[in-house]
Parts: C-alpha cells; sequence; structure tokens
C-alpha cells in the first residue's frame, strides 16, 4: 500500500508516493489543479499501486475539487491538519519552501495518525456510491 501526500495549491497539486511498509517515497508527481490533472494524478497514483490511501493538506478552499474529484473515483482521502506537520515542516526546511517537503510531511503525517478525519461523499452522491458499489460482491 502507499500513501500519497498532497500539497495543495490553487494552480497546482505537489504529490508524494510513500510506500506504507517502508516509508520510502516511490514517486513524486506535480499536476494542475484542474480536472485533467486530477485524472492525471489519479492514473499515476493507480500505476504505483493499486492500494493507495491520499492523505491531503486539510485546506478546503484549495483542496475541495480534488476531494470531490477522488471520492466517486472510489478512493480513500484522509485530511491532515496542518498542525500536524508544524514540526517536520520546520526541521525539514532549508532557507526557502519545498512543496515536495510540504507533500512528504503530509504523507508522513497520514502514516503516523491512523485515526485522522477520512472525506466522504454526502447527500445524493453518496447514495448513489453505496448503490453502484460493486467492488466487495464476491461475484464481481
Amino acid at each position: 500500500m502507499i500513501v500519497i501526500g498532497i500539497d495543495p495549491h490553487m494552480k497546482t497539486h505537489m504529490a508524494i508516493a510513500i510506500d506504507a511498509a517502508t516509508g520510502r517515497s516511490v514517486g513524486e508527481k506535480t499536476v494542475a489543479s484542474t480536472e485533467a490533472g486530477h485524472d492525471e494524478l489519479l492514473s499515476w497514483a493507480r500505476a504505483l499501486d493499486a492500494e493507495s490511501v491520499f492523505a491531503i493538506e486539510d485546506c478546503r478552499h484549495v483542496s475541495g475539487r480534488l476531494e470531490r474529484h477522488l471520492l466517486p473515483a472510489g478512493e480513500r482521502v484522509v485530511r491532515v491538519p496542518p498542525k500536524l506537520m508544524a514540526g517536520a515542516r520546520a526541521s525539514a526546511r532549508a532557507y526557502r519552501k519545498s512543496d515536495g517537503i510540504d507533500a512528504t510531511c503530509v504523507a508522513r503525517a497520514a502514516l503516523r495518525e491512523p485515526d485522522l478525519h477520512e472525506a466522504c461523499l454526502s447527500g445524493p452522491e453518496h447514495d448513489l456510491r453505496l448503490l453502484t458499489d460493486h467492488r466487495d460482491d464476491p461475484g464481481e
């Protein structure tokens, strides 16, 4: 399983994939914060490992569209509060900002904190998902 830490921004999202068993980085990708970029991110993550969780820094004014794209696609999304990464960011940072460092801190915080809030569909989207999701059916 991999954890994909995401540092979201208005124009781009930086993603770092971390192997959950070893804690090692297995890839990184920057995509546009557009529907096409979200599709690209999803394809990249699925090519790395069939089992993954997206850990997104919880700033919904910039990450909300990405969450709303991943959830209907059947992906698991956890929200990582920025305060969980403050110490790691300070110790890892050089003299400049690094979205890669931030995305890695998000992924590692998700590995360290198993009880993070998991994002979910709401309203009619949730009802539709329950009716159409057959991934756990033994006959599928």
